[in-house]
Formats: C-alpha cells, sequence, structure tokens
C-alpha cells in the first residue's frame, strides 16, 4: 500500500527522523490557513506547494511551486489542487490531485538519496544511499551505479552504528552533520521496520545551508500482509489513488491487477498465473490482467472476476486457466457455468480445466449450453486464444 508524502513524512517524524515542516491541505483555505502556521513558527514567507499524488516526477509535471507570501500561496494552490497531473507514472491519463502539502521552502547546500528495501537475493534488507539526490535511483544506477552505496542489514542483529556512520561517511558529511545523518540514518531504518515497510525512500535528502540534515520527500510503501498489525496505517488507505477495479477485486478476496493487454485471464494460482500470462504472450495476445482467484474458486468468486475482467473495454477474449488440486474442477465448472449465465460474455470464452475431475468439468461446460470452448493442454488453450483474437482482427 502506498502512501502520500505527507503521510510518509508524519510516520517517519514518529520515529525521530528530520523532516521539514509541513501541513497537508485539501482546500484553498486549508492551503493558506496551513502557511499562516507555518509561517508565524518560522518567520518565513516562502513556501512550497506539494501535490499529492502517489506518482514520482510531480515536479516536472507542475505539481511542486514555490510561492512567496499567503497570496501567492492562495493562487499557486488553487491552480494545482483539481488539477489532472500528468507524470511519466501515472500515464496520459493523469491524476487528480486533491491535496497539497504546504511546506517551508529551506536553503539547500547539497543533495542526497537514501533509501531502504528488501534485497530478495541476500533474504536481508539493504540501505542505499547516494550523492545524486533529486535524480531517480533508477537512472543513477543505470548511469553511474558506482555513485550508490550498499550496506546490507542482518536481520538478526539488526543496523549497526557503524554501518550508519560507514553510509554518512561514504556521502561526504562532515562534523556535526555527519552525527545528524548517522541518526537520521538509524531512525529512517527503524521506521522501516517497524512500521512493515516494503520500500522506505528519502529522495531528496537535503543538507541546509544552516547544516541542518532533513527529508524534503518522502515516499513509504507498506507491506499489505502486515497491515493488520497497523490498524492505524491501514486507514491511510486512499482509494481515489488506486485503480477502481483492484479495489473491487480485493472485496472479494481476488488478487487482480490490471494490465494493457486484450486478453482477460482468470487463474487459480499466482505460479500458473504468471505462466498463464506467458501462454498469452506466445499466443500473440498481450495480458489484460493478473487475476488469481485462489485456491477456493466459488461460483460468487468466478462471477465477481467475470465482471471485473469485462469492465476492461481493451478485453477481447477471456482465458481461464484452473488446475484441480485443491479445489476440484467439476467444482469450479459449475461455478463458470453459473457466473456465464448471470454474466452477459461477449467475448470469447477459452476455459482450461487440468487436475482433479477435470473430465467431468468439461463435460458440464461442455453440456450447459453456453458458448464455452473447452481446452485440457497449455498449447492447445494458446491455439485457441490465438484463433479468437485473429477472427476478431478479422471480423
Amino acid at each position: 500500500m502506498k502512501l502520500h508524502e505527507y503521510q510518509a513524512k508524519d510516520i517517519l517524524a514518529r520515529h525521530g527522523v528530520a523532516v521539514q515542516r509541513g501541513l497537508v491541505a485539501f482546500s484553498v483555505e486549508e492551503a493558506v490557513e496551513a502557511a499562516r502556521q507555518i509561517q508565524q513558527e518560522s518567520g518565513k514567507d516562502l513556501f512550497v506547494v506539494k501535490a499529492q499524488i502517489h506518482a514520482g516526477g510531480r515536479g516536472k509535471g507542475g505539481g511542486v511551486k514555490l510561492a512567496r507570501g499567503l497570496e501567492a500561496v492562495r493562487e499557486v494552490a488553487g491552480k494545482i489542487l483539481g488539477m489532472k497531473l500528468k507524470t511519466h507514472q501515472t500515464g496520459p491519463e493523469g491524476q487528480l490531485v486533491r491535496s497539497v502539502l504546504i511546506t517551508e521552502a529551506v536553503d539547500i547546500a547539497r543533495e542526497y538519496y537514501l533509501g531502504v528495501t528488501l534485497d530478495r537475493q541476500r533474504s536481508m534488507n539493504v540501505i542505499m544511499a547516494s550523492t545524486e539526490g533529486g535524480v531517480e535511483i533508477e537512472t543513477v544506477a543505470a548511469e553511474t551505479p558506482e555513485k550508490i552505496l550498499k550496506v546490507w542489514v542482518d536481520p538478526l542483529t539488526g543496523l549497526s552504528p557503524y554501518q550508519a556512520r560507514q553510509l554518512a561517511f561514504g556521502l561526504g558529511f562532515e562534523g556535526q552533520a555527519f552525527k545528524d545523518a548517522t541518526r537520521f540514518i538509524a531512525a529512517l531504518y527503524r521506521a522501516y521496520v517497524e512500521s512493515d515497510a516494503s520500500l522506505a525512500e528519502i529522495n531528496p535528502l537535503a543538507l541546509t545551508e544552516q547544516g541542518q540534515v532533513l527529508a524534503l520527500d518522502a515516499k513509504i510503501t507498506l507491506d499489505d500482509n502486515a497491515l493488520f498489525r497497523h490498524k492505524d496505517l491501514a486507514a491511510m488507505r486512499d482509494p481515489y489513488e488506486e485503480d477502481p477495479l483492484e479495489l473491487e477485486a480485493a472485496e472479494y478476496s481476488l488478487n487482480y491487477i490490471k494490465l494493457d493487454g486484450n486478453v482477460g485471464c482468470m487463474v487459480n494460482g499466482a505460479g500458473l498465473a504468471m505462466a498463464t500470462m506467458d501462454i498469452i504472450k506466445l499466443a500473440g495476445g498481450e495480458p489484460a490482467n493478473f487475476l488469481d482467484v485462489g485456491g477456493n474458486a466459488s461460483a460468487e468468486t468466478v462471477e465477481a472476476g467475470f465482471r471485473i475482467i469485462l469492465k476492461d473495454p481493451n478485453v477481447r477474449a477471456i482465458l481461464v486457466n484452473i488446475f484441480g488440486g485443491i479445489v476440484r474442477c467439476d467444482r469450479v465448472a459449475r461455478g463458470i457455468v453459473e457466473a456465464a449465465r448471470k454474466v452477459e460474455i461477449n467475448v470469447p470464452l477459452i476455459v482450461r480445466l487440468q487436475g482433479t475431475n477435470a473430465e467431468e468439468g468439461q463435460a458440464i461446460l461442455q453440456e450447459s449450453g453456453l458458448t464455452i470452448e473447452t481446452a485440457i493442454l497449455l498449447k492447445e488453450a494458446a491455439e485457441k486464444v490465438t484463433r479468437a483474437l485473429g477472427q476478431q482482427a478479422t471480423a
């Protein structure tokens, strides 16, 4: 689960990470009032107005602006709130801005990158740091990988003080800033671990002209599987920032991710779903989604899956690929027939059943009177997908 910048900074501040003063606003008047409060606390009249969406590149898209004085804040916030902000991560459709973060402007001497994530190959958390702050870490990794410092943290011992010092020294901090940076790194790692995050990223981390070490931006992604331990963090979910189809799927305990293809797929099991998407691509199509109905595919979940898949206007065919291990194929077949009679399926439907009671399941589908093509082998399913797409292309 992704968080907005203001939410991420709130979590970081709770764990002792130094962040610049800032308040979130959902209207122009709230933005002005936030700036007034920051002005009273800091004595400064230069502010940064930052659009709050779950995407990077906000500055390049016009979602981050400087404003001097309260009237300037009013004007800038009025332009950003309600705009469709387009970045390289939102796609051409953009994302509606519903809130802005008002922060004090700071005098920046140097910018750095600092992030924590899980290195699955080593089964350890890794802290990454770079002197190339303000630049996307993927770009740094591709163009100047030698500028990325990495420290792996043993989960049994946790972050050692010498590791934090090693990173601070590698970034070139000196004197009091070195001590502050060391504490900053330790606090960031603590926030990452204690909030069960899968990513905690600060870009840029700033050294100000006054010698402060501050997080000017923050990104935190929480592990969905651990949210049951963090009811307060789960409440931070912003449904407006998530795909409505993925939210609907979650209500039925379906694992759904929308893609850009033309073949909808419904599968039981994540590994089989990945293989099915490969089959679709080999057949000349493109997967329109990842949809895992799990090991207990009932008529209700299958019906919900069909409805969600068909809400994507790009879907030109549907491939259902079920392995009867935990669940029997005849039970799934009855669920498919029941669901297909309730949902208007106006594209070719190919169903592959294999495993427990696969023959019985196929018989149920063939005797249903519905327009359903069946398959046993993956190759056969792929050929039928290819044929369905080809027929539509020539129609």
